[in-house]
């Protein structure tokens, strides 16, 4: 594993580095963390967003390994890792875009039209147009392939009736990816077909969902005889899991583990800052060996994450660090924010940014964690990710196989 630039990524750095310092303003140490899922994203942030993504655009640092043809760089998966890197020691606006840049974009180049690539592509890449994805349902869970919303053919057009939830910014987008059941007497996972939604059609109706701390990233989306045109399908009728596995798989990619040395930084802070028994918690033994334990296990996310680096640095697939590094690094979020809360002692109920320490990040973290752990797959999809793909363990029974949806089981059996 070599963790240096090699001549032409650094190179690279350089170039990345010196435009930004040209464009934008190098964050201070006590900027705040960056919201991870759009919770406080108003309409004066998004136009800021939209600027931020559009000046990117225009000097081809938007969408870096997107083809040149479609609006991007033609970059390597490397550089893209080493802008993303250099932008966060920027103050920019938060990235709404990564939904539509990340999963969106490449399903469409994967699946769709010629005609379909240079209505949405041009659009997304310079940030005029926001995207969501609309893939869980309150009756599946994390079981994509068990949705309901349906999808019911009416000459060129369909009329999809159903509910969606944790749809992130689904508030301020123009278009959404839609996976719907168009097929109720097919097997569960033959019966899907995939659109693109006018995010703005009539019937479409979005209601936020208030988190515990406040945020309002996550939101429901009801479909009331939505109307879609046939040109909006992705692949063909009843192929619509081939396509989701694309988005998917894109998501695994965009999303990992988070929060590793910055994070622990941030807790040694609080503890030099923090009286215990008359003395800073720093000095206590007790707190020492828990900042240690979380160094260790940050140090071996970094390490972990380090490997998908090398991979993609030597223009090969990663392997299931992806999986991973969310399932280790959410957890590790929670267990740190827990701690620092404990550390505050009584000013640890409070959230009031300009009253609690640290602006209250540890509570804030600790009350919007679990919501990044249900993004892009819960806990348990992806223990069973790694016990299928990783340790070859046997996969869990299934008694929906072979069985029309409509004959699937939805509740207790009957006595």
């Amino acid at each position: 594993m070599d963790f240096n630039d090699t001549p032409e990524e650094a190179a690279f750095r350089a170039e990345a580095r010196a435009w930004l310092e040209s464009n934008a303003e190098r964050k201070g140490p006590d900027d705040a963390p960056p919201d991870l899922l759009g919770e406080r994203t108003d309409s004066e942030t998004v136009q800021r967003a939209q600027d931020w993504q559009k000046k990117k655009a225009e000097a081809s640092w938007a969408c870096l390994t997107w083809p040149k043809e479609v609006g991007g760089r033609g970059a390597t998966a490397i550089q893209s890792v080493i802008w993303k890197q250099e932008e966060s020691k920027f103050r920019t606006p938060p990235d709404i875009f990564g939904i539509g840049t990340g999963m969106c974009g490449p399903t469409i180049m994967t699946h769709g039209r010629d005609e379909q690539k240079k209505r949405w592509l041009p659009s997304l890449v310079t940030g005029e147009e926001i995207w969501c994805q609309l893939f869980s349902e309150p009756s599946a869970g994390s079981d994509l392939a068990g949705l309901r919303t349906s999808a019911v053919r009416d000459g060129e057009d369909w009329t999809v009736n159903g509910q969606k939830i944790w749809t992130t910014g689904a508030q301020f987008s123009d278009w959404g990816i839609l996976v719907t059941r168009s097929d109720p007497n097919a097997t569960k996972h033959a019966g899907l077909t995939y659109f693109v939604v006018d995010m703005h059609s009539p019937g479409v109706e979005i209601r936020p969902i208030t988190q515990i701390n406040g945020g309002q990233g996550f939101n429901e989306v009801f479909f009331n005889d939505v109307r879609i045109p046939d040109a909006n399908r992705l692949g063909e009728v009843g192929d619509g899991w081939r396509v989701a596995i694309t988005t998917l798989m894109n998501e695994r990619a965009s999303i990992g583990g988070g929060g590793g040395a910055g994070s622990v930084n941030e807790l040694m802070k609080l503890a030099a800052d923090t009286e215990l028994n008359g003395k800073p918690a720093i000095e206590d033994s007790a707190v020492r060996q828990r900042i240690a334990e979380f160094y260790v296990r940050s140090k071996g996310l970094q390490f972990t994450g380090n490997r998908t680096l090398t991979a993609l640095s030597r223009g090969t697939t990663p392997g299931p660090e992806a999986s991973l590094g969310k399932l280790v690094g959410g957890k590790l979020i929670q267990d740190m924010a827990a701690f620092g809360i404990e550390l505050e002692g009584f000013c640890g109920s409070l959230t009031q940014e300009g009253l609690a320490p640290q602006d209250a990040t540890w509570q804030n973290r600790y009350l919007g964690i679990p919501g990044l752990r249900i993004a892009g797959g819960t806990d348990e999809v992806l223990r069973n990710i790694i016990a299928e793909r990783v340790l070859r363990l046997p996969p869990e029974q299934r008694l929906d196989k072979g069985v029309p949806f409509r004959d699937v089981p939805t509740g207790p059996p009957s006595k």
